[in-house]
């Protein structure tokens, strides 16, 4: 919930004079990439794009995207979303052959399949009302098919998904997740989970091995640094029996990380769709998502 006791200073909700917001829907492989967000000396999925862009548009100067959900290292994506503010010139002249220029010029693990002018009032960070992610487990006993293995972890022992999906029951709606977030100083760690369960899925029809995987969704308003990973970390302590049900709403309670839960690796997670409200509401969702939020009883942070 939006807390209303702080309000910040207006926001333009859209790009400057003379510029053109466009959306961008993207997928990538996650492996060879230090994360979404640029960094000196590192490859990044942010790097590879504004650098295409800027060489597909012939442009002197280069257009900072502006992303819906900044992934970690080795994290995939194919229902990410980002926006860029380009020239009316530029997207004059370049626009309609944006897209196949950008495939053209892109490594084949980052791709953009939709490029559009975005309405009045989008923003892909602030006016998302909600961002779905997967984490796929096996949990077979001869470990992963090697032509899943980039996207999927292994677990050694068998999951019961009951009593995870018990134990998930006991971590959905508005909570601080400091117990599962990586702090950041200045900034919340109150979230909404709106979404939160383990299904079995078969295995990839062309894999050499049956059976299935264990394939947990998460959706909430927004997520901080390592949550969904720590989340699923935790229950599957549940699901191989090493902790009870109770456990991860324990955790959630005690307000700080617990070095039972381990961080589970990036691989297995991948960022699945962004959710927008109706055009006529993104504006609106633009200002309440910078808005500051707050628990009963704590002080105002930053979102």
């Amino acid at each position: 919930m939006v807390n209303d006791c702080a309000e910040p200073a207006p926001v333009k909700d859209g790009p400057a004079e003379g510029y053109r917001r466009i959306r961008l829907d993207l997928a990538y492989h996650g492996a060879e990439f230090s994360g979404w967000a640029r960094q000196r000396g590192r490859r990044t999925v942010q790097e590879e794009i504004e650098s295409a862009l800027q060489v597909v548009t012939r442009s002197p100067e280069l257009f900072p995207l502006t992303v819906a959900g900044r992934t970690d290292a080795g994290v995939h994506a194919r229902g990410q979303v980002a926006h860029v503010d380009l020239p009316e010139e530029v997207w004059a002249q370049h626009g309609e052959k944006l897209l196949r220029r950008l495939a053209g010029r892109l490594p084949a693990d980052v791709r953009i399949y939709r490029v559009g002018e975005a309405p009045a009032g989008f923003d892909a960070r602030f006016a998302a009302i909600w961002r779905r992610y997967a984490y796929r487990v096996a949990d077979h006993p001869g470990g992963v098919d090697p032509l899943l293995g980039g996207h999927v972890l292994w677990h050694d022992r068998p999951l019961d998904l009951a009593r995870m999906n018990a134990a998930a029951e006991l971590l959905l709606g508005e909570h601080d997740f400091a117990a599962y977030c990586k702090k950041r100083e200045g900034a919340t760690t109150i979230r909404t989970l709106l979404e939160l369960h383990w299904d079995r899925v078969p295995v990839d029809p062309y894999a050499a091995q049956e059976g299935s995987l264990a394939v947990a969704t998460v959706r909430a308003d927004a997520f901080c640094h390592n949550m969904v990973r720590a989340l699923v970390g935790a229950m599957l302590l549940v699901g191989d029996g090493h902790r009870p049900v109770e456990f991860p709403g324990e955790v959630l309670r005690g307000g700080v990380r617990n070095s039972a839960v381990n961080v589970i690796r990036p691989y297995g997670l991948t960022l699945e769709e962004v959710g927008y409200p109706a055009d006529d509401q993104l504006a609106e969702r633009n200002r309440l998502a910078r808005r500051m939020r707050t628990l009963p009883g704590q002080q105002p942070v930053q979102p």
